[in-house]
């Protein structure tokens, strides 16, 4: 069953999704990442200039298919159009991703504005009624 994991109050989602995306590269985990158009385009731009010293390869869900197979993160606007070997999703949308429930992780994160917050709710309680463990962890307990 897939492990459902909330990130609230993140300051920045596409920079901390870039911060989360490295940590999975470094560790080898093939990640799938859905969001809207438009934050796939920043976060896209931000992948390729987000750290100095680090190169964090990926690709979109559209490219050619001997870079989508070489590629370990993959970003779409739907999980039904990531490849199979992906095992994390990263979700940056609003509402439930469909097909989310084939990947081994889902993380979910979340702005500290109430709109965000709220839509987070209705996420959570979706899983929560379809009896997903659900672990969280709180940005603004850490500072």
């Amino acid at each position: 069953m897939t492990e459902v994991v909330f990130h609230f109050n993140v300051p920045d989602k596409l920079h901390y999704a870039c911060r989360l995306l490295r940590k999975a590269y470094a560790a080898g985990d093939p990640v799938g990442v859905v969001a809207s158009p438009e934050q796939l385009q920043t976060l896209d731009t931000t992948l390729w200039s987000f750290s100095a010293l680090d190169f964090i390869p990926h690709c979109r869900a559209s490219a050619p298919a001997p870079l989508l197979q070489a590629s370990p993160i993959v970003l779409a606007s739907a999980a039904a159009e990531l490849p199979q070997a992906a095992e994390v999703l990263v979700h940056l949308g609003e509402t439930v991703p469909a097909g989310f429930e084939r990947f081994s992780r889902l993380i979910e994160l979340v702005a500290a504005d109430d709109a965000d917050r709220g839509l987070a709710r209705q996420r959570w309680r979706h899983y929560a009624d379809r009896g997903y463990a659900i672990t969280h962890h709180d940005l603004a307990q850490r500072s």
